[in-house]
């Protein structure tokens, strides 16, 4: 993918944080259960908050915000690596759930890590690094969630 310019990254990045909010509030919709809605609610929650973090950082720039921001080291433990490709089906069990949205952020990770490559300022680079660690972090969240239901399962 090409690139005019920082704000087309950032106009990018924000319609894929928007897409995936979208995508868990309709399924949210789809839930007969509160507490399934509720944790669904919660992914679109988060994925807002990117949204809203990449806006601020259109607006007001992005040394500011990313020159803030605490990069770390995020651990993978990789579930959502080796799993078959889910597709939301109404009624889908919670382990499914968190499987399908691990895969997502799986997902988001590798396109924002294959657009650093491609990045050629430090602005994007930083950027792109930015949103790496928060899908890292994301993804790290719903396996060990996905590995504690399953390990109470007996699995």
């Amino acid at each position: 993918m090409d690139f005019e310019n920082l704000t087309a990254i950032i106009d990018f990045a924000i319609e894929k944080e928007r897409e995936a909010a979208a995508f868990y509030e309709n399924i949210s919709e789809k839930e007969r259960f509160s507490g399934k809605k509720q944790m669904l609610k919660e992914f679109a929650g988060e994925e807002r908050k990117h949204e809203k973090l990449l806006t601020d950082i259109k607006t007001t720039g992005v040394i500011p915000k990313v020159g803030d921001y605490k990069f770390k080291w995020i651990t993978d433990i990789k579930r959502s690596d080796y799993t078959t490709e889910l597709e939301y089906k109404e009624d889908m069990g919670y382990n499914e759930i968190l499987m399908l949205a691990a895969q997502r952020e799986e997902k988001a990770l590798k396109l924002y890590n294959e657009l650093l490559e491609q990045a050629d300022s430090d602005e994007a680079k930083k950027v792109f690094k930015m949103l790496c660690q928060e899908e890292a972090k994301h993804k790290l969240a719903l396996e060990t969630l996905y590995d504690d239901y399953m390990a109470g399962m007996g699995d």
